[in-house]
């Protein structure tokens, strides 16, 4: 594709190829604002802002000043620090095997687990429990029984409460959910919260993720650990190269 001159500012052009840059530069979270052709003009304009302060900074003198100098120094010493990190980082790979060996020994670690989806219906005695089971069993459907009882804000939903794993309901309602067979509204269970009537509504039981799934989150993950090892080695190799006073 032709590198196209977008503008030119004091005899500088300003070409696609650096408004493909600067755009790649945007932060992920602002990177839709400029996803059209009104954020492109608005990126040009900056570029174009960028160099008319540049010449300004130029004519006004302010590059033979001695804040510019010490900046100029700080950012040289970033950079090259940055680029020394840069390199010590690029020598580290990651292998197909240790990404294979790794899953192998951690497979408990790659587990979806069990879940049930199930709706219920919260009210403080035993006995009006006992009651609603009653009219559930002769016929009232269990979303219209939650809606007309429960005291739950899950009552507008029919009493839903979605899809959840093991820790995180309380004790007793997590039991006696897990247990009961799908379909089948529950006994009331007495929990701090007061007596529900549960109804299972469907089961997903444990599965085991396969390597293909999870192998670019190991790689990474295995990345960000070796590379932090790395990093702590080289500090410390180069403080015995370099001497490091602690004042």
């Amino acid at each position: 594709m032709e590198n196209k001159v977008l503008a030119v500012v004091n005899g500088v052009e300003i070409t696609n190829e650096e408004l493909e840059a600067a755009l790649s530069r945007i932060p992920q979270d602002r990177k839709a604002y400029f996803a059209n052709e009104q954020g492109r003009s608005q990126m040009l304009e900056q570029l174009i802002a960028f160099e008319l302060f540049y010449n300004d900074g130029k004519d006004s003198g302010l590059i033979d000043g001695e804040v510019y100098k010490e900046r100029l120094e700080i950012f040289k010493k970033e950079l090259l620090a940055q680029m020394s990190m840069e390199n010590t980082m690029n020598e580290i790979e990651i292998s197909d095997d240790e990404v294979l060996k790794f899953f192998e020994e951690n497979k408990e670690n790659f587990v979806q687990p069990e879940k049930v989806s199930a709706k219920h219906i919260l009210v403080e005695e035993e006995a009006k429990a006992e009651e609603i089971l009653a009219e559930i069993k002769a016929g009232l459907a269990f979303e219209e029984a939650a809606a007309k009882y429960s005291s739950c804000p899950s009552k507008a939903e029919g009493g839903n409460l979605g899809s959840f794993g093991r820790g995180q309901m309380v004790g007793e309602f997590e039991e006696a959910a897990f247990a009961s067979e799908i379909g089948v509204v529950t006994e009331p269970v007495k929990t701090q919260f007061g007596y529900h009537l549960i109804l299972v509504e469907e089961k997903s039981e444990k599965e085991y993720r396969s390597f293909e799934e999870v192998k670019n989150e190991i790689k990474m993950n295995l990345m960000q650990n070796k590379q932090g090892e790395v990093y702590f080695n080289k500090v410390n190799e180069l403080k015995g190269k370099y001497t490091v006073e602690m004042k």
